[in-house]
């Protein structure tokens, strides 16, 4: 019972996140810190960087005449407070790592203008930069470009594109270095990624204002709002990206995570449908489309469509656990705990720096009185996630069951003041 009541007071409702960032994800965990889609299901891409290759000779279309005044740029404030360590640990966490904005799809969005045609002009060395990773290179390089061809459009648009590049790489290279929780580090990196997605946004809507943005330049603005925590227009951006492109199946991949986030289930799952669709046996799309039915309390549906993405993966050289995690969960929630070890055992196995999967499995063994086990299995997952508000009571919990008073009134106290920092920080 503990167990299940400790999730109203870790911010969450029943969703497991992101990776994915749209897997983020822009990936990767739960929305703890409000920011649950840019955890790994929207995380960052392992693939290659998505280049922008041109840009329109058409004139602003009349449905694109409000582009330039994206909401971010209407005085509105976001204070982003990010779980990075789960953002980290994976799409735009199971997000943003498995997936990749596809380079093709990118580059093939908009006709060069005359400008950008040029073998070796300006753009086309940046863009080169962009694809080699020499990020500062190609912002200066475009911002050259800029001084003197202010109403660039294209120019604009992959400058908007490279401000979000370095924020993937920053993540993606907090990820591959050790672990350092300390609030100073996990400051530093939350406003650097804050600035650049503002920064990115304010270049798009610069853009925009002298020729219409394409389905993967749109895409590329629900992202940036995804980092700042606007779920609502990062939905809105993803349905136009959908509609001019109705092919892009990461698009409704993406825009399945953002009314998944909005509790807008049903819509969730048709985005997911479409996704799968374009893409059979996506098992991103499938792992989400069992957490949509989970939450319209679809339990039948939720589980087979759980248990189907694990069977895609059966014999896999590597596996993604967020099937395994949402089952396990789900289980759990419908007091089947015994069931549910052994899928989580398996996502440990898979994701073993994965805090979400021990604190899945740890809820399990709280609700079997396994009190060893999960004291293990929530002091592991607090290592990975030390920040992590709903680990700190769960401990706490299992501690007290323990009658270990003072390690209990410890977690407490941690878990209270963690709560406090991250409402504060909410808008």
């Amino acid at each position: 019972m503990e167990a299940r009541n400790s999730q109203r007071y870790d911010g969450r409702s029943r969703k497991l996140g992101v990776n994915q960032c749209f897997d983020v994800s822009v990936d990767c965990r739960a929305d703890i810190y409000h920011a649950e889609f840019a955890y790994k299901q929207l995380g960052f891409f392992s693939g290659a960087a998505a280049i922008i290759d041109g840009s329109t000779n058409s004139a602003p279309h009349p449905k694109d005449a409000t582009l330039h005044n994206f909401p971010h740029l209407r005085r509105r404030q976001f204070a982003v407070t990010f779980s990075w360590s789960c953002f980290l640990g994976a799409l735009f966490l199971s997000g943003f790592f498995a997936l990749g904005l596809s380079t093709a799809s990118v580059a093939s969005s908009r006709k060069p203008q005359a400008a950008t045609a040029v073998p070796h002009s300006p753009l086309a060395e940046a863009r080169d930069l962009l694809a080699a990773g020499r990020f500062q290179e190609a912002q200066n390089a475009v911002q050259r470009y800029l001084s003197e061809h202010k109403t660039s459009a294209d120019a604009h648009f992959l400058l908007g594109l490279i401000f979000f590049r370095q924020i993937q790489a920053e993540a993606l290279d907090t990820t591959t270095s050790p672990n350092d929780a300390s609030s100073q580090t996990n400051f530093g990196s939350r406003k650097f990624r804050e600035e650049n997605a503002k920064a990115s946004l304010a270049e798009y809507t610069e853009g925009a204002k002298y020729a219409r943005p394409s389905a993967a330049d749109l895409k590329i603005v629900a992202l940036d709002y995804v980092l700042l925590g606007s779920y609502t227009d990062a939905s809105k951006w993803l349905a136009r990206s959908v509609e001019d492109d109705p092919n892009d199946a990461e698009a409704w991949y993406f825009l399945g995570r953002a009314k998944y986030n909005e509790n807008r289930f049903d819509e969730a799952i048709g985005a997911f449908g479409r996704c799968l669709g374009l893409e059979p046996r996506n098992i991103k799309a499938q792992s989400n489309l069992g957490l949509s039915y989970a939450g319209l309390n679809r339990v039948p549906e939720a589980q087979a469509a759980f248990l189907k993405a694990i069977e895609w993966q059966a014999g896999a050289s590597r596996k993604d656990p967020e099937a395994y995690i949402g089952l396990g969960d789900l289980l759990v929630q419908q007091n089947r705990a015994s069931e549910a070890v052994p899928y989580l055992l398996e996502a440990v196995q898979i994701a073993p720096r994965e805090s979400r999967a021990r604190e899945k499995l740890a809820s399990a063994y709280l609700n079997l009185n396994e009190l060893g086990a999960a004291q293990k299995e929530l002091e592991s997952a607090i290592a990975l996630d030390p920040r992590n508000p709903g680990l700190h009571y769960l401990l706490g919990s299992v501690y007290r069951k323990q009658g270990q008073a003072q390690k209990a009134k410890a977690e407490f106290e941690r878990f209270q003041t963690l709560k406090e920092t991250t409402e504060t920080a909410r808008p």
